[in-house]
């Protein structure tokens, strides 16, 4: 790799790229050439591919803004630890230098990628440093290139599909992004010779698929896949003929996880280092996910844990504890109020393998980074006398599996130390700390779901929604080493916490509410609640267990933690699955529609639609700026301004 580095670092046009939004990358004839610096003939196009996936990868100060406090955040995949702060995106807040960063890095992948197809084309037609392998290489990088237009679109919107190219380009509607994505995917694919083999020397330079151009074609149609169906709700005759066209052939689409996109890490400051290693980000577990894999499967914790924790798993009608004093209550989180004081009867299987288990201290992928604040379980619950905070009740929570909701919390914040502590909550386990696993951009459960919903809709492919389903989530379950609890989970009716089964053929409505015992936190008095399922008005009124709601369900589940960003479009897309909205015991400014009277509704307006332009594109190019805002459909440069395929209302 550091060879590869070499070699594209010498390009001049590099530092413009990544130092300025929209600033011009001087043409390669116009750079000031040392006599030591390759030049364009010199510069091989697998350099190029190589920086652009690299970068894609994102090193820590890019990764921890965009992939941690933004996608994990709005995606719904980790709590935000800081809300409300200002940038906490789950709040409809964003901040303009993390932003800025991110908008950079895409420059510079782009300029990279963009460069490696100019180069491409430029021998095919002049036939001047040609080889048998040119060809497949202009493909792979405009594969790349869709991929990275992809996420600037699905995070901003309107975006240029000229950009990076030299000059101040037009910018285009998100309609104009995906046909010419879609196009590009075709024709990047049609025009594939995949029985063609590089020199090894070569193959290295790829660290996805080390330029097997086979894979390279399934990434292409899967990609394809992913992106016709974002059209589904907006313009569903595109998104069907171009689903169609792309899920021909199974053996052309990412159907096994050996064929993923997944980029191995490196533990180093650097473009591979893993995307949540920093030890600061505490990573907690969301509410969302919480009640997605609480009851779901049907699989009890004790048959999932050593027989050491059986004592601490409670009954599955057991709530736990109430703290109505030290809790937020102005949300729609089903379970709001309470807190579990041991582990969930049953539970999702892989929520043990992606989050820890607060006190448990002797797993090797305890993520003990930063001493007592990830040790230490017992913490206060206080009380407010005039100026001070009294204790009222220490409260261990070791050996508990809780989720601490974004919002303002106004006063209970400082009266709840539970949630404000690392130690106290599931977080991302140590395994995606430590950069030693491969980040994955596209898995082959995603495939299968895709599929799935397209069946479901009742387009033309090659699998029932049944079997596409039941597939992903062997893939899933293949991917993170816990097949044997597969038979029973597919066989499983019971619900989650938002009254879905995973069971395909169980599509009965849960009842409208559930009997559970709890007891007063404080007292000790024994109760029992009628807990309501959540109404999710953004999604046929409220339906929680038809077909598209356990695909989604188990395609977010999937996702974690490797492609929040995708979770986040499903949302934005279908409304699906349940995202709880921030707790509002104090208004929230950036969130003026989420009041006392509207928390327990579901509503766009209360979760996050897209990152509001840096600063720098409408300084360095007001033209531009002003364009693409103008093509958000009058919504504005906003974080609550809906993109043209989510849903508007």
């Amino acid at each position: 790799m550091n060879t590869i580095i070499k070699h594209t670092l010498r390009y001049a046009c590099w530092v413009a790229a990544a130092s300025l939004v929209l600033a011009s990358c001087k043409k390669f004839d116009e750079v000031n050439t040392d006599p030591t610096a390759a030049n364009e003939d010199q510069i091989q196009v697998e350099y190029l591919i190589n920086n652009a996936i690299m970068g894609a990868q994102m090193n820590p100060d890019i990764a921890e803004r965009s992939f941690v406090l933004y996608w994990e955040a709005a995606g719904r995949q980790c709590a935000d630890f800081d809300a409300p702060s200002p940038g906490v995106i789950s709040v409809g807040n964003y901040n303009d230098g993390w932003t800025t960063n991110y908008w950079n890095g895409q420059a510079s992948w782009q300029t990279r990628i963009n460069s490696a197809i100019k180069i491409a084309q430029s021998r095919l037609e002049t036939k001047e440093n040609l080889k048998e392998y040119t060809n497949d290489m202009l493909q792979v990088a405009r594969i790349w290139r869709a991929y990275l237009m992809s996420e600037m679109a699905d995070n901003w919107g309107p975006i240029a599909i000229d950009g990076f190219k030299g000059v101040n380009p037009e910018y285009a509607s998100v309609k104009d992004v995906y046909y010419f994505m879609l196009d590009e995917l075709k024709d990047a694919t049609s025009k594939m010779d995949v029985s063609i083999t590089v020199p090894e020397s070569v193959a290295k330079e790829d660290p996805a698929f080390g330029f097997n151009f086979a894979q390279w074609k399934k990434y292409g149609n899967s990609m394809r896949l992913r992106l016709a169906m974002r059209l589904s709700e907006v313009d569903p005759d595109k998104a069907k003929a171009e689903f169609e066209d792309a899920a021909k052939s199974m053996d052309e689409l990412i159907t096994v996880n050996s064929d993923n996109f997944a980029v191995q890490e490196q533990d180093s400051w650097t473009d591979l280092a893993g995307v949540m290693s920093r030890s600061w980000d505490v990573q907690p577990m969301s509410v969302t996910y919480r009640n997605l894999t609480v009851g779901l499967g049907g699989i009890n914790s004790a048959d999932q844990l050593a027989s050491s924790f059986s004592k601490y798993v409670k009954p599955a009608n057991d709530l736990g504890l109430r703290y109505t004093d030290f809790f937020p209550l102005k949300n729609n989180d089903p379970n709001a109020g309470y807190w579990l004081d041991g582990l969930p009867n049953t539970i999702d299987p892989r929520a043990y393998v992606v989050f820890c288990i607060p006190g448990d201290t002797l797993n090797s992928n305890f993520p003990d980074q930063n001493g007592d604040y990830d040790r230490t379980t017992v913490r206060n619950l206080y009380k407010k006398e005039g100026d001070d905070l009294k204790v009222v009740k220490k409260v261990n929570a070791a050996f508990t599996f809780n989720a601490r909701i974004d919002g303002d919390w106004g006063d209970k914040d400082q009266l709840n130390e539970l949630v404000n502590y690392g130690g106290t909550m599931p977080r991302l386990n140590m395994r995606f700390r430590k950069s030693t696993e491969k980040r994955v951009f596209f898995g082959s459960w995603e495939t299968y779901f895709l599929l799935a919903e397209a069946s479901v809709r009742g387009w033309t492919v090659p699998l029932s929604g049944k079997t596409a389903y039941e597939d992903g989530i062997k893939a899933s379950f293949n991917f993170w080493g816990i097949d044997k609890y597969l038979s029973a989970y597919l066989g499983s009716t019971a619900y989650n916490n938002d009254g879905t089964s995973v069971d395909w053929d169980h599509t009965t409505e849960p009842p409208l509410t559930r009997t559970m015992n709890f007891k007063d936190g404080i007292s000790g008095q024994a109760g029992t609640a009628q807990i309501k399922y959540p109404n999710n008005a953004l999604y046929k009124a409220g339906k929680k267990n038809d077909h598209l709601n356990k695909i989604i369900t188990q395609k977010f589940l999937a996702q974690v933690p490797w492609v929040p960003l995708e979770n986040w479009s499903d949302h934005r897309r279908l409304g699906l699955p349940f995202f709880e909205n921030p707790t509002v015991e104090k208004a929230i400014t950036t969130l003026p529609g989420l009041t006392d009277g509207t928390y327990s509704e579901a509503s766009i307006k209360f979760q996050p639609q897209r990152l509001k332009y840096p600063s720098g594109l409408s300084n360095q190019n007001p033209n531009g700026y002003q364009q693409a805002v103008g093509l958000l459909g009058g919504a504005g440069d906003a974080v609550l301004s809906p993109l043209w395929w989510a849903q508007q209302q």
